[in-house]
């Protein structure tokens, strides 16, 4: 996972209508547009890990799902709408 996606999650999580560009993977290299107000970069960093448990959140979902599909039980509303894309 890259470190801008993380960024910007990190951004949503904190003001979802944000609006903001970065270039690289620096969060020195943000520029916050239409009028949205900025957020200090240390509020961003410190949430980094809710960022990418929310990024990560469809690959931990699959594999429940494959592991219960395994062994024979029942998936969640969840896991099910991962795995058909919904």
């Amino acid at each position: 996972m890259t470190t801008n996606k993380i960024i910007v999650q990190a951004i949503k999580i904190i003001n979802p209508k944000a609006e903001v560009s970065i270039h690289g993977d620096d969060i020195k290299n943000l520029k916050w547009e239409n009028g949205t107000t900025p957020i200090p970069n240390n509020q961003i960093k410190a949430k980094y890990s809710e960022a990418e448990e929310i990024l990560n959140k469809p690959n931990t979902l699959k594999a429940s799902a494959k592991a219960k599909l395994i062994a024979g039980e029942k998936l969640t509303e969840e896991e099910a709408d991962i795995l058909i894309g919904v």
